[in-house]
């Protein structure tokens, strides 16, 4: 039996169990911390838009994967 980590929310999945919760604390305070090292050393919005992109958007890409294998849902 594999225990649920996230439900379905509309297009997104909602956390349900603790690790759930961890995985998107984690993931959030990843995304903080390239933002706030990349606008440190940006001049223009565009730049720290340019330099976190790498980075968050992987991130999120991941941590949505990890929340469809983990959601219980039918593949």
């Amino acid at each position: 039996m594999q225990r649920r980590w996230f439900v379905p929310w509309g297009w997104v999945y909602r956390p349900i169990a603790w690790q759930g919760y961890g995985l998107v604390l984690l993931t959030a305070g990843f995304c903080a911390n390239v933002f706030f090292a990349i606008d440190r050393h940006s001049h223009s919005v565009s730049d720290t838009l340019y330099g976190i992109f790498p980075f968050v958007v992987p991130a999120l890409i991941l941590l949505d994967w990890v929340a469809s294998k983990t959601s219980g849902r039918a593949p």
